[in-house]
């Protein structure tokens, strides 16, 4: 399972409480580049690290292939298409991410920059140019009641494929 939107949107929220839920291994890739240091350089401009893509690949190819791993990361495109039965890519209203970056101390050209990628469902796009349309899903996550939603959503949606694929 694949967990993407723009920084903001609650991945991670989702992520844990889903992991919690179903038993299945959470990955946020930030958490894990980080400790790992998967980067290869600085962005000056945005104030953060350069994620090292091929590194992050080869540290979750043997956790992948294992399957029943929930990964958590904005980005999607560099992912193989085969690690994913399915992908929700979480969207939220501007004022709600607004607010919840600028909280995270997000400012300038890092925080405007951030809102128009959610604007023009940037991260949406890049999942629906990557995967299978048909295993592609946008969820709302603006409050408490659309996490819950989202969660029991997503739980049906592994039972059932548990169901069909054991």
């Amino acid at each position: 399972v694949l967990v993407s939107g723009t920084p903001g949107v609650g991945k991670t929220t989702l992520g844990k409480e889903l992991a919690s839920r179903t038993g299945m291994i959470y990955i946020n890739v930030g958490d894990m580049a980080k400790e790992g240091e998967l980067y290869e350089g600085f962005d000056e401009e945005y104030d953060c690290p350069i994620l090292d893509e091929d590194r992050v690949i080869d540290e979750l190819e043997d956790k992948m292939s294992e399957g029943g791993v929930i990964i958590d990361y904005h980005g999607c495109d560099f992912f193989p298409e085969r690690w994913f039965h399915i992908v929700f890519v979480l969207r939220t209203e501007n004022s709600f991410l607004y607010d919840r970056l600028e909280s995270r101390g997000y400012k300038g050209k890092k925080l405007q920059d951030n809102i128009q990628c959610e604007i023009f469902q940037t991260l949406y796009e890049e999942a629906m140019s990557s995967y299978k349309e048909e295993i592609v899903h946008q969820l709302p996550s603006n409050t408490p009641e659309d996490l819950e939603r989202n969660l029991d959503q997503i739980m049906q949606w592994i039972e059932q494929w548990m169901k069909d694929n054991n």
